[in-house]
């Protein structure tokens, strides 16, 4: 068994990638049978397979050190190649999608029609006229996420990457979480040109493409990349509202009374990091007390999962230690040629390193569940929306086990975890939001934009200032919300999954062997089923219908009321 830091790299080139596909393609439009175009697709999904793993592979080493020259180097080469294989894919996926014998690969069973929807949607997400905009793109998403990794704050004599510094936002003392805020936006002030102009050439880049291609604006063109195939603008526009009408509220007043606890008159921004007076829950040990609870919790969960555990850490798949010239957020990726998940994360001894062990670990056992899966490749382990609710139902379904983590202070964790998911929503509706306004708008000056968030913050987060924290409050929140710049569109997908991860969570109050159970076939059946139709296999409500949130609200809040009188208790 090879550890990740031992897998062989090789580029896969841009002219043996062309060959390749090019014969391939010819072979699905000169196929006399069924069997032949099912050849040719089994000769594409492994070219696919390379090309993945190398790319992932390249990006991972990169991502662990951007300032590897080797690594940043082949990064800025599929960076710059990647929109070229796309357009070659495309032509396949063309060929495929008019072959003679797509009538009868459907309904023989050997290809399922999600496939060739899948097929039909790429191609309103690329076109060979907008290769030379892709690469812009690549190009100036690579220069956002080396100005962020690279971004030091100076902190109390100390220079900071930005997860480093944002251990201090929680910190008991009020003057400690002001002085990490005002450092943050300091900084962030001091690169606001930066800041500014790069989002800026993303957006006009975006816009251009989609005009290109015939779209009105962005918005269209960002939701078939995001390759959605059960729900559109409109849909997503019912699930704004219901966290507006269910959420909203409810949030606001349980953070008021969180307020009232740390006895402040005003809820700052930095406060609102904070659950607990006398801080938060923290895991009892380092990295290595971590690991150890977590292997102990996953091989007591079920026996795949016991499995999967022991699978990461003999392989190594996790880097988890905060250092400068490290990407700075986190995530978990696989090498599909290996078999092979693996999560990056920046620990910094908060119980967000605990969130590293259930959160990205969901995503990696989705990976390993459906490595062998006969359409992965084709359709993954779904759509983002349902990537995420396999990560963030795998942090509920961890709760019996949090004492492994927390000790006495279980319980407090459970109370700020289920306050915390709650809160993401209307935030991360504000995060969605956002960029529709943003590209429905693509000639917005800087001011324009910021003045935008302030307006959503009002609408959605109406119980927090930013007043008086520098630049911050000018409404520029979103500048190192690294999604924005790199993946748009695709934040409103952990909204969606939080909503099933919460439905998740309240059905495992009720039976937790009945929810895991259903949990994991959900899970296992990665992208063969579209997100709604997996949670209605799953008995959970579609985030889509009209007051889909208010039951979650209701329950969520009642949950949230016993722990809250257990902790009391407890006191």
């Amino acid at each position: 068994m090879q550890k990740v830091s031992q897998l062989p790299y090789q580029r896969v080139s841009m002219e043996e990638f062309a060959q390749e596909i090019q014969g391939i393609i010819t072979q699905v439009k000169e196929a006399s049978s069924a069997q032949a175009v099912m050849a040719a697709r089994d000769q594409c999904n492994q070219l696919v397979i390379r090309w993945q793993t190398a790319e992932a592979l390249s990006y991972m080493r990169y991502s662990i050190n951007t300032a590897d020259p080797f690594y940043l180097a082949e990064k800025d080469y599929y960076d710059e190649v990647g929109p070229q294989a796309q357009n070659y894919l495309l032509e396949y996926t063309k060929a495929m999608l008019a072959t003679p014998f797509r009538q009868e690969l459907e309904e023989s069973g050997a290809i399922i029609p999600l496939v060739f929807r899948s097929f039909e949607v790429e191609l309103k997400s690329i076109s060979p006229e907008i290769i030379e905009d892709m690469v812009e793109e690549n190009r100036v998403v690579s220069q956002y996420s080396q100005l962020m990794a690279g971004m030091e704050f100076e902190f109390r004599g100390e220079k900071l990457p930005r997860p480093m510094l944002m251990k201090y936002a929680k910190s008991p003392d009020r003057a400690t979480r002001k002085e990490a805020y005002e450092v943050l936006g300091r900084t962030l002030q001091a690169h606001s040109d930066q800041l500014d102009g790069l989002f800026d050439q993303l957006v006009h880049i975006r816009d251009r493409m989609a005009k290109k291609m015939g779209y009105q604006n962005f918005v269209e063109l960002g939701y078939y990349r995001m390759g959605r195939l059960c729900y559109g603008p409109e849909e997503v526009k019912q699930f704004r509202e219901n966290v507006r009408r269910d959420i909203v509220p409810l949030v606001a007043k349980l953070r008021t009374e969180v307020g009232e606890r740390l006895g402040v008159d005003t809820l700052r921004l930095y406060d609102y990091d904070l659950i607990f007076p006398q801080g938060d829950p923290v895991p009892q040990g380092g990295k290595e007390a971590i690991f150890a609870a977590a292997q102990a919790m996953y091989h007591d969960m079920s026996q795949e999962t016991g499995e999967f555990i022991d699978f990461m850490l003999e392989t190594e798949a996790f880097d988890v230690e905060s250092r400068k010239n490290k990407w700075g957020g986190g995530y978990c990726t696989s090498f599909p040629a290996y078999h092979q998940p693996f999560i990056l994360a920046n620990f910094n001894g908060t119980a967000g390193d605990v969130d590293v062990v259930t959160h990205e670990a969901g995503h990696a056992f989705a990976d390993y569940k459906t490595a062998e899966n006969p359409y992965v490749v084709e359709l993954g382990i779904g759509g983002m929306e349902t990537a995420e609710t396999h990560s963030m139902s795998m942090e509920f379904f961890a709760w019996p086990y949090m004492e492994h983590f927390f000790g006495d202070d279980a319980q407090r964790y459970r109370y700020m975890h289920l306050l915390d998911a709650l809160s993401f929503l209307p935030y991360g509706t504000i995060v969605d939001d956002f960029q529709r306004q943003v590209y429905e708008n693509p000639d917005w000056t800087p001011e324009e934009r910021k003045a935008a968030w302030r307006a959503l913050e009002a609408d959605f987060r109406p119980h927090i200032t930013f007043d008086g924290i520098p630049y911050l409050e000018e409404g520029t929140r979103w500048q190192y919300q690294m999604h924005i710049y790199e993946t748009p569109f695709y934040y409103i997908d952990y909204c969606l999954a939080q909503t099933a991860a919460l439905q998740f969570l309240l059905e495992s109050q009720k039976d937790y062997d009945d929810a895991f159970r259903r949990y994991v076939h959900f899970l296992s059946q990665g992208g063969e089923k579209v997100f709604t139709d997996l949670l209605q296999e799953a008995g959970l409500r579609s985030p889509f219908q009209e007051g889909a949130l208010r039951q979650v609200a209701q329950e969520s809040e009642t949950l949230l009321r016993k722990l809250q009188s257990d902790i009391e208790k407890k006191a």
